[in-house]
């Protein structure tokens, strides 16, 4: 009985510590935007929609993406 809180104790204090994209206790995943540059940038467009790039604000543009200001509505 004694292992099992002492597993409990230890989850709780890492479940606490966890990463806040990928939650992540001991290490990132690799898709964690800590770790990935890419996921990183489409992490800060989503959040930010004017650090998107020229190019890839084009290329969703033809895809039929609109981006539109929720504030706005």
């Amino acid at each position: 009985m004694k292992n099992v809180e002492v597993i409990h104790r230890q989850s709780q204090h890492n479940a606490a510590s966890a990463c806040a994209y990928c939650m992540g206790v001991q290490g990132h995943e690799s898709w964690c935007a800590t770790c990935d540059p890419n996921v990183n940038y489409a992490y800060q467009i989503v959040l930010d929609p004017l650090k998107i790039t020229l190019g890839d604000s084009l290329i969703l543009h033809s895809l039929g993406v609109t981006w539109s200001d929720l504030a706005k509505r």
